[in-house]
């Protein structure tokens, strides 16, 4: 079949089967691993080559963690160094302890226990994630913690892969220099990713975003995710875990929300054809002539890790909820099993029969995992869980609840009277110029069209409360409202007007606070030209007052007739002979005399 067909029968798939799960209520992934069986060898046998669509798929689980990489500022991933060596390496080794004895109890020699314990004892990061990304779970403390277990499984993947050949009749009698000259190849690629990532990335994608050309900027963005994590893989480290540093050094950037709009739509097709290619390497035949065994084996590995997840849980101070809940999120296996595994039967530390009853294992419990989680959300937490635990264990939100999208001078106004009280904000610009000169005098902003709905997204529209709509050009502007009065009702908008009839568009499209950029300076000044020509204070402040009243009125009264050009001109004559005789009833009555 040709790449096409083949597309189009991944696409096909994905199509039918998830939204039945997702209707269901067994979620995404449960449905994108059904299509995987349906089309793949022990199915339909539509598509035949799993191992190459499989590696090609891993690309999703990349940009996967290089958008979380995003997420974290490297101050923020300071602060959960804690739940990363300590939670996540006490996970790691004590399941690992646990799974290897109980192999060795089954005859398994010590180093082939050692490494399937080990490599069991890590978790699918791609399940995981995208499983708490459906529920709106990775901002929960169980979200955070479970995060944290994965950083640490992604890093202690790094020494596992270098230690699996010394265990083998190969290694054992290898000598030290090749160890350190891998160490130093390691400790070279991550000094270049992170001088690359703080200094020339940044460079290179501000010369990319000064063109204004979209489709160049996406692409140096898959540049940047695909170039390091291939770099990665080269020295031996893992693409995901490349990506994620890289996501990191670019998290304090501003083309931090513009990459995360660019990377997300790909990220999402590629990890649905990860999960797919998993289902279609489920030996259904080994399943088949072996079921007893295999599911039992996925049940002790899923059981012996929720147990140590909760009651790891329950030690780093979780509530029942939250450590039930990071149980029934990481006790599958890891897709570093498949990797694992085959370099353990390359080196000799393990049999092939053995490898591959481990793999289907773990493909099983990662098709058993979101039937765990939906009987934990539908069964066990409504029964088990307390009011005061369920406010608790809420998302913690931490996006700014004001958005700027504009940041010429008019929108910095509002930005430095947000930030002299100390509230936060997002702030969107689509000049790249304007970015790089606002960036140099300690201003926080973002690149990126403030009209596009990823973007929005990206920069947290979804929980924002305000909306600053400040950008100058009229077109632009309004386009922006329509995008964000579609998709955030919720969302307050403040906006700028750069004359009466940008006014009427915006109104036009439900916006009842609009600003027109020059009126009220405008009206300062004419207050200030009537003190001069010798009015009182208060004399010259009712007349401006006066006007103002008056004008807002004829503004909203109007509103409904500014596309008839004509009317409008009439009605302005009407307005203006009106307002005269208003002064001039007001001067009867001795009010400016």
């Amino acid at each position: 079949m040709s790449l096409l067909g083949q597309t189009t029968v991944f696409l096909a798939a994905a199509v039918v089967a998830v939204p039945i799960f997702k209707r269901l209520g067994l979620g995404a992934v449960l449905g994108y691993l059904a299509a995987g069986i349906a089309i793949g060898p022990w199915g339909m046998k539509l598509v035949t080559k799993v191992e190459s669509i499989f590696h090609f798929s891993e690309l999703g689980v990349v940009l996967l963690l290089f958008i979380i990489g995003l997420e974290l500022q490297p101050s923020r991933l300071w602060v959960l160094r804690r739940s990363v060596f300590g939670l996540g390496s006490a996970q790691v080794l004590i399941g690992g302890v646990i799974l290897g004895l109980a192999g060795y109890s089954f005859g398994l020699p010590p180093a082939t226990a050692i490494i399937a314990g080990l490599t069991l004892s890590l978790s699918s990061t791609a399940f995981a994630l995208q499983i708490l990304a459906e529920k709106n779970q990775l901002t929960t403390r169980h979200g955070r913690a479970a995060f944290s277990i994965l950083l640490f499984q992604d890093l202690a993947v790094v020494p596992l892969l270098a230690v699996v050949p010394l265990l083998g009749s190969s290694g054992l009698n290898a000598g030290d220099s090749e160890l350190w000259f891998s160490v130093g190849k390691v400790a070279l690629a991550l000094a270049v990713v992170v001088g690359a990532g703080r200094y020339v990335l940044r460079y290179a994608l501000r010369l990319v975003a000064a063109t204004g050309i979209h489709e160049v900027f996406t692409a140096m963005a898959l540049l940047t995710v695909i170039g390091i994590a291939l770099l990665m893989e080269q020295v031996g480290l893992s693409m995901a875990l490349g990506a994620f540093l890289a996501g990191v050094l670019l998290a304090d950037s501003e083309y931090r929300h513009a990459l995360e709009a660019d990377i997300e739509p790909f990220k999402g097709l590629l990890l649905g054809l990860f999960f797919i290619s998993v289902g279609m390497s489920v030996n259904i035949g080994l399943i088949l002539t072996q079921a007893t065994l295999i599911i039992s084996l996925a049940l002790v590995v899923m059981v012996t890790k929720g147990l140590v997840l909760f009651l790891l849980g329950k030690m780093a101070g979780l509530s029942g909820y939250s450590a039930r809940n990071l149980a029934v999120t990481l006790p599958q296996g890891g897709e570093f099993a498949f990797v694992i595994f085959g370099v353990a039967v390359a080196s000799g530390v393990m049999a092939p029969e053995l490898s591959e009853l481990l793999i289907v294992t773990v493909t099983v419990s990662m098709a058993l995992t979101p039937v765990f989680f939906v009987f934990n959300e539908k069964v066990l937490n409504p029964r088990l869980i307390s009011r005061d635990e369920e406010s608790y264990e809420q998302p913690v939100a931490e996006e700014n609840q004001v958005i700027i999208a504009g940041f010429g001078r008019f929108g910095q106004i509002v930005a430095r009277i947000l930030r002299a009280k100390k509230i936060g904000f997002t702030a969107l610009d689509i000049s790249s110029e304007q970015v790089d000169f606002v960036a140099k005098f300690g201003n926080k902003i973002y690149y990126g069209d403030a009209s596009r709905l990823d973007l929005l997204r990206a920069a947290g529209a979804e929980r924002a409360v305000i909306l600053v709509l400040a950008i100058d050009d009229v077109t632009a502007s309004v386009r922006a409202a329509e995008t964000v009065v579609k998709h955030f009702p919720h969302l307050k908008v403040y906006a700028r007007a750069r004359n009466r009839k940008h006014a009427y568009q915006l109104m036009d499209l439900g916006l009842k606070v609009v600003w027109r950029e020059t009126y009220l300076s405008s009206l300062d000044m004419a207050d200030a030209v009537l003190q001069g020509l010798g009015l009182a204070d208060y004399d010259s402040g009712r007349v401006v007052q006066r006007f103002k009243e008056h004008d807002e009125h004829r503004l909203y009264a109007h509103h409904s007739m500014h596309t008839d050009e004509e009317k409008m001109q009439d009605l302005a004559k009407k307005a203006a002979k009106e307002l005269e005789e208003l002064f001039e009833q007001d001067a009867a009555e001795g009010v400016g005399s």
